[in-house]
């Protein structure tokens, strides 16, 4: 486990593509639980210790999780990304081009519950919800584009799915289009920044997950 950021209230983690944020059906040990016996052997902590889920990543992604330490940072930190004054940043690999070099990319989103799959419509359909990010082309190797994407809404596989409807699915994505899965496993997406004022502190917070051990995320990261 990498952590990359911690203090009195917070604690931030480097997750990698095979692990989960929080426990599921698949019944494997999920990232709260590792993080929480992590900080019980390190402070040599009596009974439960307290790691609150602030947010969620799709398990083939990669990249910044934000954990809380205590109740009263959960409770702001929570508060804070339903407001949007949180700002995260994601990186995605895309074989194709996209057509614009930085858009704004607005869609109706409908999750697929059967399917574990979201659906990307131009219009406003039934039981759909807004989905807005904006993208842009930071660098590019002889057969892959690495676009920065600024998140402006939450929807499920939002990223994956947007770009998926402008013909950009991510490096190794089976479920949204790419023909290739990844050798992890995983899908070219991380969780790459989060920067925000720290909910006790109240200072300003800048947190940055380094890339996959991997040549292309390598030398895409050391390019920029």
């Amino acid at each position: 486990m990498e952590i990359i950021y911690e203090d009195n209230h917070l604690i931030a983690v480097n997750k990698t593509c095979s692990e989960i944020v929080q426990g599921d059906k698949t019944g494997d040990k999920p990232l709260s639980e590792i993080v929480a016996q992590w900080l019980k052997e390190k402070y040599n902590k009596p009974g439960n210790v307290f790691v609150g889920v602030t947010h969620r990543l799709d398990r083939p992604v990669s990249g910044l999780v934000l954990f809380a330490k205590t109740s009263k940072a959960l409770t702001r930190l929570n508060e804070m990304f339903r407001t949007g004054e949180i700002k995260k940043t994601y990186w995605a690999i895309v074989k194709n081009q996209p057509k614009e070099t930085e858009a704004e990319l607005v869609h109706y989103i409908v999750r697929n519950e059967k399917q574990n799959k979201s659906f990307a419509y131009d219009t406003e359909k039934p039981n759909s919800k807004k989905a807005i990010l904006c993208y842009k082309v930071i660098a590019r190797s002889d057969n892959y584009f690495l676009l920065e994407i600024d998140l402006k809404t939450g929807r499920h596989h939002q990223i994956r799915c947007q770009l998926a409807k402008i013909g950009c699915p991510v490096k190794g994505d089976l479920k949204y289009g790419f023909p290739r899965s990844n050798p992890d496993g995983g899908i070219s997406l991380h969780s790459r920044e989060a920067k925000f004022i720290h909910p006790v502190s109240k200072q300003e917070i800048e947190i940055i997950a380094p890339v996959p051990d991997d040549k292309l995320w390598k030398s895409f990261e050391t390019g920029i």
